[in-house]
């Protein structure tokens, strides 16, 4: 159960009613459920669909300890045999929408992937209707780029904390490089003769792309300095890599922008076409706008985390050089390491 997307999970897909005391059979005659199921890609986003749906967080602690219980017992091999394969997938799932996967601690309820929808469709629903006003784009950008924070680090890779003054650093330099954004696109519009009104509606995703671009690299940046924790393909740690995160990092921010994409790009599109209805009147803006942007986000988001496996791997070769040397040093040593890239 160390890889979220291992043999009993695809097996599972297609076995619901089996019983887990049966999976070392599913094991074996995986494979052609794994080509039924599709590509890497697809398999990663059945996991992020379920591991991001809005509904897990009305799990309760008593049902999140209980799934940790099932997943830590399953892992050293211990399990109710009367438990159906079904109800293993469950708990995986609940497991890893609300656990960390390096710490294995239990993540704030706000920075979960699985928050992502609720919370974004009303902060981005916000910053798409009052995006002209000063204390509108000041506060809207304030409040985005506090809840960012949070998911940063609350997914970060590895086991690293950050001490308060960087969070500090990160946070503010995160929001002052949104809101100046904002505020200088929106200048330069107002300058621009007859500039279409789509225009200044697009200016809230360009500030939310510049902010991802230094909110998540300042959030993580110990990681450059004390190494991502990689591993072998058995799951052991070998070392910590500052090399990792130079591939892990631009992979989350890649991430983290295409999940606003559809909302912040298609979503004022399609709204632009709604506001010419007959049966539209002004109260409606805020309101449509985060139902449009709540229904792209329910896709966005996990298709936007399947982009790249969670789980990436290196060859060793493009490691640095100390650490290459330690691994080359073991005993059938590695030709590719393994590391939580961080979400």
């Amino acid at each position: 159960m160390s890889n979220s997307y291992d043999c009993c999970n695809y097996a599972a897909f297609f076995s619901i009613q089996r019983y887990v005391g049966s999976l070392i059979k599913l094991r074996r005659t995986a494979k052609p459920f794994e080509a039924a199921l599709g590509s890497a890609s697809v398999r990663r986003a059945y996991h992020f669909f379920a591991t991001t749906n809005p509904m897990n967080l009305f799990a309760s602690n008593a049902q999140l300890d209980h799934a940790r219980q099932i997943i830590t017992q399953y892992k050293l091999g211990k399990f109710d045999p009367n438990m159906t394969v079904d109800e293993l997938w469950r708990a995986k799932n609940l497991y890893d929408s609300a656990y960390h996967p390096d710490t294995g601690e239990k993540m704030f309820i706000l920075g979960r992937m699985s928050a992502q929808v609720p919370c974004n469709m009303l902060i981005t629903g916000g910053m798409l209707t009052f995006y002209q006003r000063f204390h509108h784009v000041l506060f809207f950008h304030w409040l985005n780029q506090s809840f960012n924070a949070i998911v940063n680090y609350t997914n970060r890779s590895g086991t690293h904390k950050q001490d308060d003054a960087t969070l500090l650093k990160s946070y503010c330099a995160a929001t002052t490089g949104a809101v100046t954004c904002a505020l200088g696109a929106n200048h330069l519009i107002s300058k621009i003769k007859n500039a279409p009104p789509m225009l200044a509606r697009l200016v809230p995703f360009a500030a939310i792309a510049i902010a991802n671009a230094i909110n998540i690299p300042m959030m993580r940046n110990k990681e450059f300095t004390s190494g991502i924790p990689v591993e072998d393909a058995a799951g052991r740690t070998i070392g910590f890599s500052t090399a990792a995160p130079y591939y892990a990092i631009p992979e989350v921010v890649i991430s983290r922008v295409g999940m606003a994409v559809p909302n912040m790009v298609l979503g004022p599109l399609l709204f632009t076409r709604f506001a010419r209805a007959n049966w539209y009147r002004s109260w409606m803006a805020a309101p449509l706008q985060t139902i449009i942007c709540g229904f792209m986000l329910a896709f966005s988001t996990p298709l936007c985390c399947a982009l790249f496996p969670q789980k990436s791997s290196l060859p060793v070769e493009l490691l640095e050089k100390p650490l290459k040397e330690q691994i080359l040093k073991l005993p059938d040593a590695p030709t590719t390491v393994y590391f939580n890239k961080g979400l």
